[in-house]
């Protein structure tokens, strides 16, 4: 007997097309870090990144966000510690999918912890690697624990597989150079620096930054201040000050 096919109501999906009813999580409620020299490192890293590339629209920064690789599978998705991606809009996202955006980061640091590290080096190599991830880099913030040296970055080649980036000790900092940023990626007094090959300047972190525009904001205060005393000695002595005057 001929059997009439079920109605399910949904209408067949075509082939490469998005399935509107799959829910991707936003969070997979795993913590951000593990101690607080894996959190100092991915928030001084992501945010000295997202101030290095305030003035281009096109790049797109973001730390600890999921990054869903297979469309229609909510499964695959990984969240990378730090990640760049050039040639898409900055603009808040709360996941990063790669089919929707049409390419993979660029870019991915992953920091290691005692519970991330093994994966990071073995099962997200080779996962960036299919992903087309053109350039990934490994940190250790003790400095030796979990690997030596305590940096490691790697370039995607023609073949889709990695190849390491020369990392070396130049009078104490170890250094490499990120082709993908355009930054020497460093370690610094056992923190992860980065540095301007171009205009040969550290770049600051966060908290380096804010003191940097403090003390900015203070010498600007303090130098009306200045003015505001000179005009006023001027008056007292029947003089207009040559701004008045104008």
């Amino acid at each position: 007997m001929a059997t009439r096919p079920v109605k399910t109501g949904l209408t067949p999906l075509a082939a490469g097309e998005e399935d509107p009813n799959i829910h991707y999580p936003c969070s997979d409620d795993e913590p951000m870090a593990e101690s607080d020299a894996q959190r100092r490192a991915i928030i001084d890293t992501s945010e000295t990144l997202i101030q290095h590339f305030a003035h281009r629209p096109d790049v797109y920064v973001s730390a600890d966000m999921l990054v869903y690789y297979e469309m229609n599978n909510p499964d695959r998705s990984l969240a990378p510690d730090v990640f760049v991606v050039f040639g898409v809009a900055d603009h808040p996202r709360g996941s990063f999918f790669v089919w929707r955006e049409g390419k993979a980061p660029d870019f991915i640091l992953e920091v290691a912890s005692p519970g991330t590290y093994i994966r990071d080096a073995r099962e997200k190599r080779d996962i960036y690697a299919a992903m087309g991830v053109t350039e990934y880099w490994r940190f250790d913030p003790t400095n030796g624990d979990y690997f030596q040296p305590p940096l490691v970055g790697e370039l995607l080649n023609r073949r889709g597989q990695y190849e390491p980036v020369l990392v070396a000790d130049h009078e104490g900092i170890l250094r490499g150079r990120c082709q993908t940023l355009g930054l020497d990626i460093c370690v610094r007094d056992g923190e992860i620096r980065l540095f301007d090959p171009v205009s040969q300047t550290w770049l600051r972190n966060l908290q380096e930054e804010t003191a940097a525009r403090l003390e900015e904001a203070a010498a600007r205060q303090a130098a009306e201040a200045r003015v505001q005393a000179l005009e006023r000695l001027l008056r007292e002595h029947g003089i207009t000050p040559p701004d008045a005057a104008a």
